[in-house]
């Protein structure tokens, strides 16, 4: 049985593929599949929304290095 050191290469190295590999939207699909899901999205992201400014959203955003292209 592996350990979980040698399933974080396993998954490191296959990130490092798939980056190299695909286009930005592929990748960001690859990541959305492999990402866990828990809870819901769509109910977070308005609740959000209603109580944040479109600036503090775009701050949050970019604390987690998102990329925001105008």
């Amino acid at each position: 049985m592996a350990t979980k050191s040698e399933d974080l290469k396993v998954l490191e190295k296959v990130v490092y593929m798939a980056k190299r590999e695909l286009d930005p939207v592929e990748y960001a699909r690859f990541l959305e599949l492999i990402t866990p899901k828990t809870g819901d999205s769509t109910k977070e992201l308005r609740e959000i929304r209603d109580v944040e400014s479109y600036e503090e959203i775009i701050e949050r955003l970019k604390k987690v290095n998102v990329q925001i292209l105008p």
